[in-house]
C-alpha cells in the first residue's frame, strides 16, 4: 500500500513530529522522494562547512520518507546501513537537498540511493546508499 505527500506529513505530525522541524518534503513519487534540509548555524562544523552528520541526516530522512511513500505508513521501517562517499564541501550558508531513488523493494529489505546538492548547485556534495528493514507484517 503506497502512501502519498500528504499521507505522509499527517503521519509524520503525529508520529515523528521532530523530524519536520528541520526537513521540508518537497516530492514523493513512484519509489523516489526529494527533501529539503533547512541548514542554520547548529549544522555547520569547523572549517565553515555542513557537518557530515548533518548531511548522514537528511540522506536517511529522505530514504525514509520514500521508502513510506513505496510501502506505505510503516512506522518501524528501520537503517541497518548506511554508507556516504562525501564529493566536495557544501556551502555553510545554503539548505541541502537530498535526491533519493529506491533501486529494490523487496519483503524485507529496501535499498536506495540518495544524491545531496546545495540547494542552487548541480554539482553533488555526497552520494549516499543505504539499506532498510521492513518490519514482518503480523
Amino acid at each position: 500500500m503506497k502512501s502519498n505527500l500528504t499521507e505522509i506529513v499527517a503521519f509524520l505530525e503525529k508520529e515523528f513530529p521532530q523530524s519536520l522541524e528541520k526537513c521540508r518534503i518537497e516530492s514523493v513519487t513512484e519509489r523516489a522522494a526529494t527533501v529539503v534540509y533547512q541548514v542554520d548555524e547548529r549544522d555547520l562544523r569547523p572549517g565553515g562547512t555542513v557537518s557530515g552528520p548533518t548531511m548522514m541526516t537528511l540522506a536517511d530522512y529522505a530514504l525514509y520518507i520514500a521508502i513510506l511513500g513505496e510501502i506505505g505508513l510503516v512506522g518501524l521501517t528501520v537503517t541497518t546501513n548506511l554508507s556516504v562517499n562525501f564529493l566536495s564541501k557544501p556551502a555553510a550558508s545554503t539548505n541541502i537537498r537530498g535526491e533519493c531513488k529506491l533501486m529494490k523493494v523487496g519483503k524485507a529489505l529496501v535499498v536506495g540511493d540518495v544524491w545531496l546538492y546545495s540547494v542552487g548547485k548541480d554539482e553533488p556534495i555526497a552520494h549516499v546508499v543505504g539499506t532498510y528493514s521492513i518490519p514482518p507484517k503480523s
